[in-house]
């Protein structure tokens, strides 16, 4: 078995088109489906949807409350990686834990972890 779909509710789709779509677009993930509050992008058989939907409660994200820390995503080489994380800034994305970067999930693992605007998390994990 593996990953059907994940859907992720946020409060400005805009935000998050700019943001995770370019993010996903560059990991090779394609738009999927599009409707007036949401959007969708497909890698394989998994995909991810933003919604903006009318019955959302709240207008940011708390990565640390209970519910969805981040997604991890393979995101290729550590020199893809790096490239993304250079990029990054201009799409709405900070890096997070600056002091342990690529390093920040332990002496094994290269990995960048980025944060959005409206305060979702992305692991971008380097395959070795």
């Amino acid at each position: 078995m593996s990953l059907h779909h994940v859907e992720v509710w946020v409060p400005d789709l805009a935000a998050t088109e700019r943001s995770w779509g370019w993010l996903l677009t560059e990991l090779g993930w394609t738009e999927h489906q599009r409707w007036a509050a949401g959007v969708s992008w497909r890698h394989g058989t998994a995909y991810v949807v933003f919604e903006c939907s009318p019955d959302l409660a709240g207008g940011r994200h708390e990565r640390r409350a209970p519910g969805l820390n981040h997604l991890a995503l393979h995101a290729g080489s550590p020199a893809d990686v790096d490239r993304l994380v250079a990029a990054a800034g201009e799409r709405g994305w900070r890096l997070l834990f600056p002091d342990r970067h690529p390093h920040a999930g332990g002496p094994d693992t290269y990995a960048a972890y980025l944060e959005d605007e409206q305060g979702y998390e992305v692991e971008l994990v380097a395959t070795r």
